[in-house]
């Protein structure tokens, strides 16, 4: 057996050597979009509206509609990594499928191509109840409400406006790979139940405090 170690000591070294040449290391990283919504810019932003709460200026709020930005004349690059803040506010049902309060999705994608689709849950999880999520993962996996949440204590907006823990911050990024420089269409979308609801938008919705593009080229 002695004899045979040499070569499994090389053996393992060239199988290092050639997973490590396989490697991409980034070249060049260009911030291509920003925005927190306090200066209200909403330059190739579509269907973008502003508003005040709790002292910052966001995008939204909304219920069943799509936004998106339009970026053009982009510079090479093979992977676009996309960064939302996202504020999911009142009584969202995550997971719940009866025909009448979910499920409750959010969708993001670039060029038509849904990269996100998830649900998200604000409602009060004990042993006897509880309405699943599925992010950070996509539909349809089972997370206890609030998973991946970077901030849990905030008030609802509408419905629940008074109440502390019914708005929910996230940070949604994605690595996508993507050459295209001539132009690209960043979209997010819900598709919201309450059929029950008088208001339906009073009773959940979405909106957004932070977006950022990086256009970056690796040397693959």
């Amino acid at each position: 057996m002695g004899k045979l170690l040499p070569s499994l000591h090389l053996f393992a070294l060239v199988l290092f050597l050639g997973l490590a040449s396989c490697v991409e290391t980034v070249e060049n990283q260009v911030q291509v979009y920003s925005n927190n919504f306090s200066k209200a810019n909403l330059a190739n932003f579509e269907n973008g509206r502003l508003f005040v709460w709790r002292n910052d200026t966001i995008a939204g709020f909304y219920n069943n509609e799509e936004v998106a930005v339009t970026l053009y004349e982009l510079p090479p690059h093979n992977y676009l990594k996309v960064s939302v803040e996202l504020l999911i506010h009142d009584t969202w049902d995550g997971n719940k499928d009866d025909g009448i309060s979910g499920p409750d999705y959010w969708f993001m994608g670039i060029d038509g191509r849904d990269i996100v689709r998830t649900t998200f849950s604000n409602t009060p999880c004990v042993s006897t109840f509880c309405l699943y999520q599925s992010f950070p993962n996509d539909f349809f996996r089972q997370n206890n409400p609030k998973t991946g949440a970077i901030e849990t204590n905030m008030p609802g907006l509408c419905l629940f406006g008074k109440v502390e823990n019914y708005t929910t911050r996230y940070r949604v990024e994605e690595l996508i790979e993507h050459t295209q420089t001539d132009s690209i269409r960043f979209y997010m979308r819900d598709q919201l139940k309450q059929t029950n609801s008088p208001w339906p938008l009073c009773d959940e919705s979405w909106s957004i405090s932070k977006i950022s593009i990086l256009a970056i080229q690796t040397n693959s």
